[in-house]
């Protein structure tokens, strides 16, 4: 199954969340790209984050986070 470009925003997103704290929160302003304010707005729909502009990782979130970051660590080694 290919990655569609949604999707790959929505990685992009979790994997900015630092997860070595779960008072680390993101904010997505209003001025940014529109594709990375869709790509929240899908997040928060999908309760993976607490708010529509970002705010704090959900629990699902979080392990979504994870195996996300966990994955392209993975992938980006040499």
């Amino acid at each position: 199954m290919p990655i569609s470009s949604d999707i790959a925003e929505e990685l992009n997103i979790l994997a900015r969340y630092k997860l070595t704290s779960t008072q680390e929160g993101i904010k997505v302003h209003h001025t940014a790209a529109p594709k990375t304010v869709a790509a929240i707005q899908r997040l928060y729909e999908k309760n993976l984050v607490t708010r529509d502009d970002g705010g704090y990782l959900t629990d699902l979130g979080i392990e979504t986070a994870e195996h996300v970051q966990k994955a392209l660590a993975i992938l980006t080694s040499k």
